[in-house]
């Protein structure tokens, strides 16, 4: 490539990159993600690095971000508020150290390990203790001035503890809590008004708002990250010790940062934030790390627009943007329609994503998702990809909108959808795509927990029509396996003790296994107590099952249809005859060994020292039951990080509440181990 060709490319990147920065940094609306940037970013980084005599001022290489916008006064930083060099690997963080180490002419020095919180960066400034003006990072040279705003973040201090003189200017990244965002939608969504597309512009917008009571109703919260400048009164020689020494003056410290002494300290730090991170209630997407001495930071000074002195380490990108090719719609095993996202594979959280759940018309509808958008995608839980919604800057006209099919795209039956209901379903029982998705259900772990029973087993069954209902499972012999292609006689009498073994399976699990709509696991344990044996459940009537805690009209519906219609009926009739147990209730302990029997247990929040699934098995040994609902007749609310309303009715009621250090006292008073 020659030089004009060279300069033509550096231009065209710059343009770009502009482009990109004003999005994200005036409008708060980025377009790309994070990955892509860095990608152009690192391109034009490298031109520029080959032809020295390109570089200008003027280059996004050479500033750290987009100008302010005008709506705000103009403030001037005291010192820069400079971005941070990115790293991808452990390889490029290595790097990273062994430049440090040359030179600092050391092998060895201590180093912070702080989570990178992907909000919007901003400047306190506190005169003798006071708090006198908030800035935005703006450009790092100059930001915004949203004092007013800031005032109304309930963990911003507007007077520090202690005595304190002279000015202090701190930096910290104000966000918005996942918990928080999700209830603005939903508040927001009831009203029929356009939804936040995530968290991170959601702070940004709401701080940057022009009326402060928005940013007050918007619950942001900070965490404050490092000195930028102060004046008046002496500061430790640490970055570590003037965290803590920021914390006693009352702002807000991530308790998660970490002192390391070592590379190989740093690198677990990472290692386990890799995965811990998405268990947060707050986005975060990298690890930033910290040369810990005041004096290395000076002497090893900045390059560019970055400190030689830090690094962030960034997580696989957890959103990505791509285009919709096509909108397609599978049959779940209750027969409703699931519309699915076709896209342009793109890298999502480390992982290739060619498709995403819709969930339904209604929801397609309201984010306004058409075939041809291009669209960001995040993995919910960083597992599951889902569409965000469109990116409309980008739409050309020629997107389509899209109609749910009015007949079953399987067995072709008429598509019914019922008033209460926001799924398309397909009413035929027969439907070949339900009955594979309820087999799968039947067989899986928390079900029947039949082994060996994979995907491509369940396929083989239904082609080889050896499987025609659930009851079949139980007539399958060796040579019937045999029969199968691929099939060997070690996997064969792996999936026949399997099913020999589920047989005595808990009267839940079997209730749960059926597949009945809106029954899951937790409904399944409350049906199983009240009724030990599946017969009487069967002659259950709705205003019977409705007076159970946590069954309402549309699950007692749910409960009597499925017993009514006569193949479901055969169905149980062929399990008994084969030897399954229809009776024996949840198989609870009684006696000594249930001393929580008759208390039944709500949980709430997100639970950090077990899983959900473990603190219900936990109550369920113990021989007490759960359930979804808070009643008077709750005995205990099981209360983790960020409970819902749940926490509200169980004050009104006056039920007792318990955080996860009393609940696992409880349960350890009573018999048993927590690990």
């Amino acid at each position: 490539m020659g030089k004009t060709e060279d300069r033509e490319l550096v231009e065209n990147l710059r343009k770009e990159l502009n482009y990109h920065n004003y999005r994200y940094y005036v409008l708060d609306d980025p377009v790309i993600s994070d990955s892509d940037y860095d990608q152009i970013m690192n391109r034009l980084r490298n031109l520029e690095t080959m032809n020295s005599d390109l570089i200008s001022q003027e280059s996004p290489t050479q500033r750290v971000g987009a100008p302010p916008a005008d709506r705000f006064q103009r403030v001037e930083h005291p010192k820069p508020m400079l971005s941070l060099a990115n790293v991808f690997d452990y390889g490029e963080l290595v790097s990273w150290y062994q430049r440090v180490s040359r030179l600092l002419k050391r092998d060895s020095f201590d180093m912070v390990c702080e989570l990178k919180i992907d909000g919007l960066a901003v400047e306190l400034t506190y005169e003798d203790g006071v708090l006198v003006r908030g800035a935005t990072r703006g450009d790092g040279f100059h930001g915004e001035d949203v004092t007013i705003n800031l005032r109304t973040v309930k963990s911003i201090p507007l007077v520090l503890l202690g005595t304190s003189s002279g000015r202090l200017d701190v930096r910290g990244e104000v966000y918005m809590t996942r918990h928080s965002f999700e209830k603005l939608n939903h508040e927001r969504g009831g009203k029929g008004l356009a939804l936040f597309a995530n968290p991170r512009n959601t702070a940004a917008g709401s701080l940057r708002h022009l009326d402060p009571s928005v940013t007050a109703s918007r619950d942001l919260k900070i965490h404050v990250y490092s000195l930028g400048h102060a004046s008046g009164s002496a500061m430790p020689e640490t970055h570590w010790r003037i965290l803590e020494q920021l914390g006693a003056l009352g702002l807000r410290i991530s308790a998660y940062n970490h002192l390391c002494s070592t590379l190989a300290e740093v690198k677990k730090f990472i290692r386990y934030w890799l995965v811990q991170h998405k268990k947060l209630d707050y986005p975060t997407d990298g690890v930033v790390i910290k040369i810990d001495s005041i004096d290395y930071q000076e002497y090893l000074g900045v390059v560019g627009r970055e400190p030689r002195w830090a690094v962030a380490y960034k997580f696989p990108a957890q959103q990505a943007v791509t285009k919709i090719l096509d909108i397609g719609v599978n049959v779940g095993r209750t027969g409703s329609l699931n519309p699915f996202a076709i896209m342009e594979p793109v890298i999502v959280g480390g992982a290739t994503v060619r498709k995403a759940t819709l969930h339904n018309e209604e929801d397609i509808q309201r984010k306004d998702i058409r075939v041809g958008d291009w669209v960001t995608v995040e993995r919910a839980g960083e597992v599951i990809p889902k569409i965000v919604g469109p990116i409309t800057s980008r739409r050309s006209g020629r997107e389509k909108i899209f109609k749910m099919p009015n007949h079953c795209p399987v067995c072709k039956s008429l598509v019914v959808k019922t008033h209460n209901e926001s799924a398309h379903r397909c009413p035929n029982a027969l439907c070949p795509a339900q009955f594979a998705e309820l087999l799968r259900h039947f067989v899986s772990k928390k079900a029947m927990d039949i082994d060996g029973v994979g995907d491509q087993w369940v396929k083989s069954f239904l082609e080889q029509e050896i499987v025609t209902d659930l009851g079949d499972i139980y007539s399958l012999t060796k040579d019937k396996l045999l029969g199968l292609e691929r099939m060997g006689e070690k996997l064969a009498d792996r999936i026949l003790s399997s099913i020999e073994a589920s047989k005595k399976r808990p009267l839940s699990r079997i209730i749960f296994g059926l597949g009945i709509p809106h029954i899951g696991s937790e409904i399944s344990d409350v049906l199983a107590d009240r009724y030990p044996d599946i017969e009487l459940l069967t002659s259950a009537s709705r205003e019977e099952l409705e007076n159970i805690p946590g069954i309402g009209p549309s699950i007692s519906h749910s409960i009597c249809s499925y017993f009514q219609m006569e193949s479901n009926v055969e169905v149980l009739d062929k399990l008994k005859k084969g030897g399954v147990r229809l009776n024996g209730g949840c198989e609870k302990p009684h006696g000594k060994l249930a001393p929580l029997l008759g208390q039944t247990f709500v949980l709430t929040g997100t639970l950090v020292s077990m899983s959900r699934d473990r603190a219900q098995s936990v109550i369920y040994d113990l021989g007490g039951t759960t359930s979804n609902t808070v009643t008077m007749k709750t005995r205990y609310l099981i209360v983790g990080a960020n409970p819902g309303s749940k926490l509200d009715k169980a004050e009104r009621l006056g039920v007792e509440v318990l955080d996860e250090k009393q609940f696992s006292g409880l349960i350890r008073a009573n018999g048993e181990i927590v690990d």
